[in-house]
């Protein structure tokens, strides 16, 4: 069996290039990836084109060198402290990127992790609200989704929980002020917003994917380009930070395992 961590990249190293691309341009913000592959994405954008992101540990540090994923650190250069009360002064300052996941998207980028059915009787109870509303409406926030299909990618959402460009529309400007949407990045491809009415587009599809594959699997009508262009591959040097630095035990590929 050949060596996926020596061989040519993986559909996980794929997502994590997209993902990380998700943060190009962003600054000294806080980049907070939620997830496994997000935050390898949110790692690797640090280690290579975008170095004044601030990361986290995960818990209540600021940390300034590429921590593994899964396994403990050697060690922490840390650059602040992040406990949770301070976390909201970030929050309400519009002064993140924040990268989720969901259980439903519709067309216009509500998302919903709170429940799945009637709300008078729910099929499935899920997260909750959370910090959703608030995350969408105060901060720069991008989507990652391992497993692209019509349950997820549906029509309209049961409940708003992450707000859509439709519905910050109708909220007062100064409320919606820092409201965007970046990305949504599946094993599949990567989608935007990025057209008059914010109408999710397909962006890029993944190498071996076609643009009927991404069709076949979402449940309302895309934004298509004349031709969907290929997600672009990792750079020999951000497979070495993936392999050798940020994920080198493989916990990419159990999320999004090689087709």
């Amino acid at each position: 069996m050949t060596d996926v961590r020596s061989g040519p990249p993986t559909r996980a190293e794929v997502c994590a290039v997209a993902l990380a691309e998700s943060f190009r341009g962003d600054g000294e913000i806080l980049a907070n990836p939620i997830g496994t592959l997000p935050t390898i994405g949110g790692r690797l954008a640090k280690a290579t084109f975008e170095p004044s992101l601030v990361m986290t540990d995960g818990e209540a540090l600021l940390v300034e060198n590429i921590l593994p994923v899964g396994v403990d650190a050697p060690e922490k250069i840390v650059a602040g402290w992040n406990p949770y009360r301070a976390m909201f002064d970030v929050v309400w300052s519009g002064r993140r990127h924040i990268i989720m996941g969901g259980s439903q998207f519709d067309p216009f980028g509500n998302q919903n992790f709170a429940f799945i059915g009637d709300p008078e009787k729910p099929k499935a109870q899920l997260l909750g609200m959370r910090g959703a509303p608030g995350n969408t409406i105060n901060n720069k926030t991008s989507y990652w989704i391992a497993n692209h299909s019509t349950r997820v990618f549906v029509p309209e959402v049961d409940v708003v929980s992450g707000v859509g460009y439709n519905r910050a529309a109708a909220l007062h400007r100064e409320s919606a002020r820092s409201h965007e949407i970046a990305r949504v990045v599946t094993n599949l491809c990567v989608c935007d917003f990025d057209t008059p009415d914010h109408h999710m587009r397909l962006r890029s599809v993944h190498p071996g994917v076609t643009a009927a594959d991404v069709i076949a699997a979402t449940g309302f009508e895309l934004v298509l380009p004349a031709e969907a262009p290929e997600t672009r591959l990792p750079t020999d040097e951000e497979l070495r930070w993936i392999r050798e630095v940020i994920d080198p035990l493989g916990l990419g590929e159990k999320e999004v395992p090689n087709p």
